[in-house]
């Protein structure tokens, strides 16, 4: 019997909450094999003692049939889930290639609105389907990770269309206990997703302050209200119905969330590392500029943020 292979390509928060389920409930499964490709310590970590995953009900550690830097020792697969900083985006597709053949699909799980494109535009051969997800994790330690919420889903399609592929999908991952959909109206939920992860990671990063600090002050409250009207207004002129009730969704997740805990973005400044600012507020302004949609808001903290 030939198996299906599943690569998990990045093994941060994203890609090491939901590689270590499917690792864990395909571990001795005689059809899906399930591979890691990640890099330095955590790989080496991995290698030695296998995933450990800390989520709010169990630890447990869990080994794929392959954790490597090297994906030729893994051959081509079916499925491919990527989800590496977006920054990192071009250099992982350029990595994956020895992965695809003629029937491989590629699931990105990025932060951002235009992956699948960019994705689409270097492979323009491979099917690359859109998607995203809701999650709170991050490597606690190499070879660790913890799902620090009580948030994580996945939300995926393909071009607003249907087909048997994404049903079979949808059913591996939620046999593996992944809150996981398959819509066909798949863009409107990107976008809602950025809606949520472009005010926030903005946000969290220009006050320096968790997910809840930003809805105890006024000024930062207000500046979330701004912030997310110049978004909708910029969703609508792409063409995604969505509106103001989307605001209180999101005051309502913010509340949901853990106290004192905020974003990946607002993490890589603290640390001083490359974060996604181009992705998560830069694109904004770019839109903006595209359909003569004023964003102060948006503009004065990118400005900010890229030390302008």
């Amino acid at each position: 019997m030939i198996k299906t292979k599943i690569v998990i390509v990045g093994l941060g928060g994203v890609g090491g909450y939901f590689g270590g389920l499917l690792a864990k409930k395909y571990a001795k499964n005689s059809e899906i094999e399930i591979y890691f490709v990640a890099r330095g310590e955590h790989l080496k970590k991995v290698q030695e003692n296998g995933l450990t995953l800390i989520t709010e009900n169990e630890t447990f550690q869990i080994f794929p049939a392959l954790a490597t830097d090297d994906v030729t020792k893994i051959g081509t697969v079916d499925y491919i889930i990527m989800s590496p900083k977006s920054y990192d985006l071009d250099s992982t597709v350029e990595q994956i290639k020895p992965l695809i053949m003629a029937n491989t699909v590629i699931l990105p799980l990025l932060n951002g609105i235009d992956n699948s494109e960019r994705i689409r535009n270097l492979l323009p051969e491979t099917e690359v389907w859109d998607g995203c997800c809701y999650i709170v994790a991050k490597i606690k330690e190499s070879g660790v990770v913890e799902n620090a919420g009580n948030i994580h889903r996945i939300v995926f399609g393909y071009k607003n269309q249907s087909n048997k592929r994404l049903y079979v999908f949808e059913k591996i991952l939620t046999d593996a206990g992944i809150e996981a959909k398959f819509y066909a109206t798949i863009l409107t939920e990107i976008w809602k997703k950025f809606f949520f992860i472009s005010t926030s990671a903005s946000l969290t990063s220009y006050f320096n302050v968790s997910y809840g600090e930003i809805l105890t002050n006024p000024e930062r409250h207000q500046t979330l209200i701004d912030i997310s009207t110049e978004l909708i207004k910029i969703a609508n002129a792409e063409g995604i119905s969505i509106n103001n009730s989307e605001i209180n969704k999101l005051i309502h997740q913010f509340e949901k969330l853990p106290i004192g805990a905020t974003t990946s973005m607002h993490r890589d400044f603290l640390a001083g590392k490359n974060t996604e600012v181009d992705t998560l507020a830069g694109i904004v302004l770019k839109l903006g500029r595209k359909h003569g949609i004023a964003t102060p808001t948006y503009q004065k903290v990118y400005s900010k943020l890229k030390g302008l």
